[in-house]
């Protein structure tokens, strides 16, 4: 069961859970059909049954065996007896439960949302194309295979370039002296894209030609590297037919992302977050920038 159905099922169990007193029926809008169980006088209808069905499996009522179903109408009443003693006992009251069930709310509102706003606007060919084209301008022309030597101090590192230029060989003082677990293959981390890489260990191997390594240490925040640049290559975009359905998944999130964009756009918005306290305490004179 994936992290969207959790949520759902945790919103159609949850959120009927703490339906308002006296309706007696856990079910559906406008739902006439007939109750499959009833648990402390609370019906749970057939159509309510199919939706935790379909929320759980992704399928309908009438794909399961027999077995499937009993085994889900029996899961889905007891999930209704602890939601009714967590309300009997104030549990729907307690704040942190109350976000929870009003984020799970949200959370499946903003699904229908979605699914309403796209279900006619399948994306055209045009648009994937144009998709396409912008993914693929964006990404890096050539792949690197570099090695590396980690090390925890930058003396020490300045120490492994000097060895370096006395004539070491790099996979050999990698292998005694690295911190990383490519020592074991003489540093050596294969081919990769910049940005695959922390911003200061790819901006210093695209300094290097081929067969150069860094005559300074380069910080990042898993310590302090020496790195040697062993080759490049062309790096060719993979084909428009097997990224299509990612470009899909591409191109409608970013329509639905404009709409909700309006959307909020359109809203009355208010902030009331509280100031960063320790912001609010410095003096106006303080909050200048230096210079």
């Amino acid at each position: 069961m994936n992290y969207s159905r959790i949520l759902l099922l945790a919103g159609l169990v949850g959120l009927a859970s703490c339906q308002p007193k006296g309706d007696s029926s856990l079910s559906t809008p406008a739902d006439n059909s007939p109750a499959v169980a009833t648990v402390n006088g609370t019906n749970i209808s057939q159509n309510f049954f199919d939706q935790y069905i379909k929320a759980i499996t992704g399928k309908a009522s009438a794909d399961l065996t027999q077995e499937q179903r009993t085994q889900a109408l029996d899961n889905l009443i007891r999930a209704q007896v602890v939601g009714q003693q967590a309300v009997k006992d104030g549990m729907d009251k307690v704040p942190e439960t109350a976000a929870l069930l009003e984020l799970t709310r949200l959370n499946v509102l903003q699904q229908a949302v979605a699914e309403k706003y796209l279900k006619d606007k399948k994306p055209t060919e045009q648009e994937l194309r144009a998709e396409y084209e912008t993914q693929v301008s964006q990404l890096s022309k050539q792949e690197y295979h570099a090695k590396h030597i980690l090390v925890a101090t930058e003396p020490f590192a300045q120490k492994v370039i000097d060895r370096l230029g006395k004539g070491e060989k790099f996979e050999d003082v990698a292998k005694k002296e690295s911190m990383d677990s490519s020592k074991d293959n003489g540093g050596d981390l294969g081919w990769f894209t910049p940005d695959k890489m922390v911003k200061p260990f790819s901006e210093a191997v695209l300094t290097l030609k081929p067969g150069e390594y860094t005559k300074k240490p380069v910080q990042t925040q898993y310590g302090w590297h020496v790195i040697e640049l062993v080759e490049t290559r062309d790096l060719q975009p993979p084909g428009y037919d097997s990224v299509r359905q990612r470009l899909e998944q591409v191109v409608q999130a970013k329509k639905i992302k404009a709409y909700t964009d309006d959307l909020e756009r359109s809203a009355k918005i208010e902030k009331k977050l509280p100031e960063d306290k320790k912001a609010a305490d410095l003096k106006p004179d303080d909050k200048k920038p230096a210079g």
